[in-house]
Parts: C-alpha cells; structure tokens; sequence
C-alpha cells in the first residue's frame, strides 16, 4: 500500500510540528499583529492543507532517492593514470562524499542559503513566513524562502515554474525527505545535484573548473565564492563577472561572520585573498581525439552510449600519452615528407599492438584530428593487397602439406568468375615459373598466391581471419589472396600480432579497466590468451616474413633486429601498406586517399610505407632489449 493511501485512511489530527513553527514563523514575519497573523494565518491553513492534500496524492515518491545515482561524468585515463577526456552528455559531474568536500565550502552553502539546516525538519518557518509576506505584498511570487532540503526536491522533481503550488510542494516534499534521510545524506545530494555554471554540475566539477583543485582543497575564500554562485551561477561566474562574483563573495563572508562562524580576521583576509582562476572543464577537447574516439566505441558497444555518458565511469586505457604522441609526430612528419615527394592529399594511419597481451599501443587515424576526425585506424576499410598474403600462406602451413620449402607455380592460370575468366597477374608482368614459397612471399609473387588460396580453400582463411579478430566483411572471391577486399588498419595490426606471439591471441582493445566512481569494476580487459594457431604453422610464417625484411619488397623495414613483415600495394596504387612485428610489438602503416584515387604511378607499400614503419618502430623500440622469434623446428609439424 502506498504512503498516500496510508494517509488518506488516517483521521484527522492537530497541525504537527512544522506547521505549528512555520505558523509560528508568519507572525513574527509580520511583525507580529493580530490582523496580520490571522489573515496569513487563516489563508495558509486554508490554502495550505487543502494543497498538501491533493499534493499527497500526487507528488512523487522520495523513497526513489534511496536507490537514486545522479548522472555523472565518466573519465578516460592513459596507462600511467594522466586524464585524457571527460565523457558527458548535459551535465558535467562528479559525484563525491560529503567528507571529501572542504568544510569550510560546507559552511559557506549552509550560511548564504539555509543557516539553520541542521535545526529545521525541511521548511523554515521564520524564512518561508517573509516570503509570504513579500509574496502577498507583490501579488506574486517575488522570495522562495527555500530551505537546501526544498531547494534538492525542488531541483529532482518539481518544475521551475513560481507558483504557490509548486511551493507547498517543495514544503511537503522537503518534510517526508527530512523524515527518511539524515541530515548530512541530504546535504551530500544538494552539494552534488546543484548546478553551478559553464554546464557544472555539482561541487568536485564546480572546484575543477573554477579553482583546478579538488572540493576536499578549497580554502575559505574561494568556498564563500562559489557558495555565492549558487543563486545565480552564470551572473556571478569568475569567467564572465569576476566583479560581481567578488561582490557576492564578500556578502557570504559577511553572512558567516554574522553566524560567528569564521572571525573578523578571517573574514577581512579572506576577502583580500587573490583568487586564482582555473580554465573550463566542461567542453574541453580530449588529450588524445583518436584513442577517445575508439575507446568509446568500444565502451557504446558494450554498456551503450547513455551508460557511458552518464555512467561515471573511470576508464584507464592501454595507451601511453607519450608513446602516442611519439607516434602522431612521426605520422605527420612523414606527411609532410611525402608531400615533398609530390603526394598531396594523402592520409596515413599507423596502428600498434603489444602481441603479448593485444593491447593497443598507438593509434593515429588520419594526418590532422583538427582538419579531419575521421579514425582511418579503426572506421576505414581499404584494400591491403599483398599484406594479405600472409593469412593464405599460414592456412598452406597450418594444413601439414606445405613449408616455406615447399614449390608453387608463378605460371599463367584463369578461373572462371561469374560470366568471364579472372587471370591473376604480377606486379609488373612477367611469371618467374617453379618457386619456393619463401620466394613467392618474399618478391610478392601474386599468381602463387592465388593458386595457393584456391587449394587450401578460402573459406579456411577466412575462417583463421575470423579466429584472430578480423570483423569486415570477407567474401571468398577468387583475388581474395591478394587481399581484394576491405579492412582496418587494427585488424591487421592484431591479426599480425597474433603471428607475432606465435599463435597466441586474446582480443585486441584499447582498454584495461573500466570502474564506475565507487571503484567497482565494470570491465576488466586483462588479457585472456588462448592458443588459436598453430605454433609450427605461425614460426614458419613469421620466419619466410623475416626473409621479406632482409632480402625482399620490405628491405626498407629493418631496423637493426630481428623484424617480420609484409607490404602490400593495391591495383592503381590507391593503398599502400607495411604492416610488421618484433616479438613485442605489431605495427600497420597505411598511406592513401579519402577519395580512394591513386596516389601515382609507382608508389608502392615496401617505397613509401615501410620507411614510416621503420622510423616509428626504431623509436618505438628504443631501449628494449632484442628480442627473438622462436624456431620451426622447435613445435611438431601438423598432420
């Protein structure tokens, strides 16, 4: 049974004690005549029981606040713990306990707004009485007389609209909240709900907009400066009114000087201190636009975009701010470069992942997230012809019939597709005929390739794609393995970082841990790693993939350590990639044209991709030790 119907059932009783002292407090209001307090008097009992009853039948019911949590602003972290971005929809907050607010911000909100907070059972009657009284001298409703306790249900459930009604609703509101939360709860929810300007919602936003420190660190003259904002935050804002913000500081000093809660010493130096002005939080731009942008579409797809937006999450993400920045530089150095090689218009994207936990290290998704915030890194799906070849070369391996010694035929073939014939064809023309795999991969070979893709089956590799992460779409069309369709420079950084550990996978991310603000864990991405591949099958790749860097189209990768890779260039030079390993980290490097038009004649992935991998890689790799690839001949061969 509801509270309303429990009320309606009960006889009737005598005014209880809030409205015998909000009686009380109309006719000292008024000065205390006769007249004045029977009028009053009279039209409250009148007026009012008569609103409080139809308002206990329709008000909302605050036991809701139990359960209640206040929308908040999530937070996105690098590694090491250095804020990259605030996620928020209209309200910029974050929540904190009362005992993590500054006490003298405390006093300063209970002096200018409701100094006998801790005495009064939710209304005022002294202040709720002159209100009355200018309110009936005006014909309007010109003073609230609102306590902090009215002033919360006010702002949770009521309309803004000043009328009557709406105000014997906040005092009814305001006495069934006092009567289930304790004062200092209520206090705690006010001080988080209320909105003090520039789009901050609550005390700790409030604090690091205005002063860049936490609520628990303001001292007493910046608490009496914000605790003046509250009845008009946008008119006395430090940014915009710094004059009249100083003006109502000094009333709020004033006021607590006047309660005898800070003295004359205190007031005087507090009003003479300098204040000093932090920036806006609210709108501020992410450290690092394209990790925040990938880091929230992974969290959308997860918990969805309200969760994260209003969730209050704390999410410590997988990249370094200084390794990504180290990374954006080098891509928009090497742009720089290449326009001096005469290609305008180019974008270049560079992925990395650690193979040993598939954590992302890098991400860069375009030359400039200022002209262009499109994330090429994680939203492009281009064609990464040849560096395809490597998934076919491992289905060959995987299976037991093929090694990096075993013979395949650069000779002419056709295939029927559809209503013709298709005829895979070398970069450059020519066949080389009987070849070893190693040296098909090694010169790029395209007919072996697809001869190869056509007796394992191209539905096993896009299977094994499917296995180590790849999402696009794949068909199995004939020019499959020469990488004839569209992918993410991720997915090839993770799918070559899954080589790169020698089978071992776990999904590729850019997040470690999400937590809500109360520290519980939400998601946790340590890594889960599972053997995919086999072991012989993926060494055996990445050793003919070691001969592409030493001796073949990727000569202008090394880096002065054992490294793997592949280039890759498309029909019409309209992509070109390298996309590499070291045993601790895979890298993909993609150069083309939003457009999709060539970038020109003779731009290929081993001239002009694998040089900004390898500057990238050396930097990357600075200061960490050698590492080295294990050995075929150390994993059984599959039957």
């Amino acid at each position: 049974m509801s509270s309303s119907t429990i009320q309606d059932k009960q006889p009737r009783r005598e005014p209880s004690a809030p409205i015998v002292q909000f009686m009380q407090g109309v006719g000292k209001a008024t000065g205390g005549t006769l007249l004045g307090i029977t009028m009053l008097t009279s039209s409250v009992v009148a007026g009012g029981l008569v609103g409080l009853a139809i308002s206990f039948r329709n008000l909302p019911d605050v036991r809701v606040l139990r359960s209640y949590i206040p929308t908040e602003t999530s937070y996105i972290y690098d590694i090491q713990g250095k804020h990259l971005a605030s996620l928020h929809g209209e309200a910029n907050r974050e929540v904190v306990p009362l005992d993590k607010i500054s006490p003298e911000l405390k006093r300063a909100v209970l002096a200018i707004e409701d100094s006998h907070f801790y005495l009064h059972q939710g209304i005022n009657p002294n202040s709720v009485g002159r209100a009355l009284k200018a309110n009936w001298e005006k014909g309007n409703v010109v003073e609230g007389g609102s306590t902090i306790t009215m002033q919360l249900v006010k702002n949770l459930f009521l309309s803004r609209k000043r009328t009557m009604s709406r105000k014997i609703a906040e005092a009814v509101l305001a006495i069934r909240l006092e009567q289930i939360f304790k004062k200092d709860q209520i206090l705690e929810m006010y001080l988080n709900q209320v909105y003090w300007g520039h789009n901050n919602y609550g005390v700790q936003t409030a604090s690091e907009s205005y002063f860049n420190k936490k609520a628990a660190d303001l001292n007493l003259a910046e608490a009496a400066m914000l605790a003046g904002m509250i009845q008009a935050p946008e008119d006395y804002s430090l940014f915009g009114n710094y004059k009249q913000a100083k003006q109502r500081q000094t009333q709020v000093l004033g006021r607590m000087r006047e309660l005898g809660w800070i003295t004359e010493q205190e007031r005087a130096a507090a009003v003479k201190q300098e204040i000093k002005r932090g920036q806006l939080t609210s709108w501020q731009t992410s450290e690092l636009p394209y990790i925040t942008e990938a880091v929230v579409a992974e969290l959308n797809e997860r918990f969805g975009r309200d969760a994260v937006l209003k969730g209050g999450m704390r999410i410590q993400t997988t990249i370094d701010y200084k390794f990504q920045r180290m990374a954006e530089q080098k891509v928009s150095r090497w742009h720089r470069r290449l326009q001096g090689y005469g290609l305008y218009n180019n974008q270049i994207a560079l992925v990395s992942v650690d193979p040993r936990t598939h954590f992302v290290k890098a991400m860069v998704g375009g030359v400039s997230y200022d002209k262009s915030q499109f994330n090429r890194a994680i939203q492009s799906r281009r064609q990464p012809g040849s560096a395809f070849k490597p998934f076919v070369y491992y289905a060959a391996f995987a299976t037991g019939k093929y090694s990096p010694y075993s013979t395949v035929y650069d000779t002419p073939v056709s295939y029927r597709d559809g209503g013709g014939y298709y005829s895979p064809r070398n970069y450059g023309g020519g066949y080389s005929g009987a070849m070893s795999i190693r040296q098909a991969l090694m010169v790029s070979a395209n007919v072996p390739a697809v001869k190869l893709g056509r007796a394992v089956g191209l539905d096993k590799v896009i299977e094994i794609c499917r296995t180590i992460g790849f999402k696009s779409p794949i068909e199995p069309v004939i020019s499959l393995p020469l990488g004839a369709i569209g992918v993410t420079p991720l997915e090839m950084a993770g799918g070559y970082a899954t080589f790169a550990s020698n089978g071992w996978y776990s999904p590729p991310t850019v997040i470690v841990r999400v937590t809500d603000s109360s520290g519980n864990v939400l998601l946790d991405n340590t890594p889960k790693r599972r053997l995919v591949l086999d072991p012989w099958a993926s060494a055996s790749l990445t050793s003919v993939l070691q001969g592409v860097v030493t001796g073949g189209t990727g000569k202008n990768a090394q880096i002065g350590r054992p490294a793997a890779g592949k280039t890759g260039t498309t029909s019409s030079e309209k992509d070109v990639w390298f996309v590499g390993y070291v045993p601790q980290l895979s890298t993909a490097v993609w150069i083309g044209k939003d457009n999709n038009r060539s970038l020109g004649g003779g731009v290929t992935g081993g001239e002009y991709a694998a040089p900004i991998w390898r500057d990238f890689m050396s930097s990357a790799m600075s200061g960490v030790p050698v590492n080295y690839f294990p050995s075929p001949n150390k994993f059984p061969r599959p039957r």
